[in-house]
């Protein structure tokens, strides 16, 4: 479950104070697959980040499983990061030196699983987000565009993490593919029970999510 009560964000510019996030409210519960859509400026990539405890909000608070991760020291931060976040980014992030089998073992290094685990868990993530076997030992250079966001969805979900961020997950992909890595989303949230916030702004995702938060000016203007 998330919680968000009146959380701001403020930056200073040569103009003044730019409010990014202005005293938003939400409330998500887990297994939800869920959208902020707004325009490029409208605030929903920074209030991913506060989300993802990237940066400090400047009012309000924002719990997770009870959590108010805004009262949290830089090392029960990590611990957060770590154990309850998996990431999906625009320009997919993969190490491109290691393959995709390498590349969704990496956030499991620290889990305390032995390498044989870890590697097993890798290649039964990327069977789940459909990448052929015979593709796991790719490195990204030898991936399209939609298997290697696939590859970073497999590795968000590799610690089994309770909240996963989406940032323009479809924004690198032809419309095709983008309504596929959409949908693999969407069923992921229910089959692992885990909590998906996608920052887009992509109005065909409307119709995979369980809510959308429509974002302007830093503000949610409406919600479905």
């Amino acid at each position: 479950m998330i919680k968000v009560e009146g959380l701001v964000k403020e930056f200073k510019t040569s103009a003044g104070v730019v409010t990014a996030v202005n005293k938003v409210d939400m409330q998500v519960e887990e297994g939800k697959f869920v959208a902020l859509v707004g325009e490029s400026g409208s605030g929903k990539s920074t209030l991913l980040s506060l989300l993802g405890a990237l940066s400090k909000p400047d009012g309000g608070s924002l719990s997770v499983d009870d959590t108010d991760i805004t009262r949290l020291h830089d090392q029960d931060l990590i611990r957060y990061r770590r154990d309850k976040l998996g990431f999906v980014f625009q320009n997919y992030s993969l190490v491109p030196n290691l393959t995709a089998l390498e590349n969704v073992m990496l956030p499991m290094e620290f889990s305390g699983k032995s390498k044989a685990e870890r590697k097993k868990r890798a290649a039964e993530l990327l069977a789940q987000v459909g990448l052929d076997e015979s593709k796991q030992e790719r490195k990204p250079s030898r991936l399209s565009g939609g298997e290697q966001q696939r590859v970073g969805i497999a590795r968000a979900l590799a610690n089994s993490p309770s909240l996963i961020l989406a940032d323009e997950p479809t924004g690198n992909l032809d419309s095709k593919t983008g309504q596929t890595i959409i949908s693999l989303l969407s069923d992921l949230a229910r089959s692992e029970n885990t909590t998906i916030i996608a920052a887009t702004h992509d109005v065909s995702i409307e119709e995979q999510c369980d809510r959308i938060y429509r974002i302007r000016d830093g503000r949610f203007v409406n919600d479905d």
